[in-house]
């Protein structure tokens, strides 16, 4: 088992300081117990706009919306002393324009003291990139599957497949880091090419479901967990069968109950004298 990490107060530049030299480790986190146990041993936790999915029952991340997403951002760095804390910009929240964009990132970071957002897109968003960075907000980038994206790029799929595609993705993922970018999530995109992107790139790259060359990685910690039965996606190694564990405990406390075994003596509180 790997030793929590010691650094204090994890931020982008140091993140980005971090290329060629040492893995970087992510996880996603939703609420403050989480973060506060996923925190001594990880460098990042990204609260996603995958939350719909995992928490809300959500087909897409599509549905997330920004007050969503400041409420499950404030809740994590409440329980964070160490790890960078991003938060996604939602669907909707910053494509309009770079000053909308800026809008959602400003009161983002000021209602959670998150230390930067995340948003999805390649080419179409270095304007928006660098009208962030240049007015000091940290921006995390996304290229490869954009979950965002999925009803106009042919649903979940990997990405990189044809030469065109590859190419296309590697140069998004050039142009995000040299719009100032200090980071960028590559998802769902063939090996080689994530790879590749990752040699091409002056920031580190962020894997997930993408290559061991990455600079780091990144899983939705439902499924780390395995907190999820009816999906697995290829990509994610299950550290954990909580799922079963959870339903197990819920069943022996049911028939405790039905069975009028729970609570017992030693589980109330006092009830004062006999009437």
């Amino acid at each position: 088992m790997s030793k929590p990490i010691q650094n204090q107060g994890i931020t982008p530049s140091l993140l980005r300081s971090k290329k060629g030299v040492s893995p970087i480790v992510c996880l996603t986190a939703y609420s403050t117990q989480m973060a506060k146990t996923l925190d001594p041993h990880v460098d990042m936790l990204l609260v996603g706009d995958s939350l719909g999915m995992v928490l809300y029952g959500f087909k897409t991340t599509i549905g997330v919306t920004l007050d969503m997403m400041i409420a499950h951002g404030a809740a994590v760095t409440r329980g964070v002393t160490k790890a960078c804390v991003i938060v996604d910009l939602p669907f909707g929240s910053y494509e309009e324009s770079p000053a909308k964009a800026f809008n959602s990132s400003a009161r983002v970071m000021r209602k959670t003291g998150c230390s930067g957002v995340k948003l999805e897109g390649g080419s179409e968003m270095v304007e928006t990139v660098r009208y962030l960075t240049s007015r000091g907000i940290p921006v995390l980038g996304h290229v490869g599957l954009m979950p965002q994206s999925v009803h106009s790029s042919g649903g979940f799929r990997t990405h990189g497949k044809s030469d065109e595609e590859a190419e296309r993705i590697r140069a998004d993922a050039i142009e995000i880091a040299d719009a100032g970018a200090f980071a960028i999530v590559i998802e769902g995109t063939v090996e080689s090419v994530a790879r590749q992107i990752t040699l091409d790139v002056g920031v580190p790259t962020i894997g997930i479901g993408a290559s061991p060359a990455c600079d780091g990685q990144i899983l939705v910690t439902d499924d780390l967990l395995g907190l999820f039965s009816d999906f697995t996606p290829r990509f994610v190694k299950r550290y954990a069968e909580l799922e079963e564990t959870i339903s197990e405990a819920a069943a022996s406390y049911a028939d405790d109950v039905r069975l009028r075994r729970f609570p017992a003596k030693e589980h109330c509180v006092d009830s004062g004298p006999n009437l």
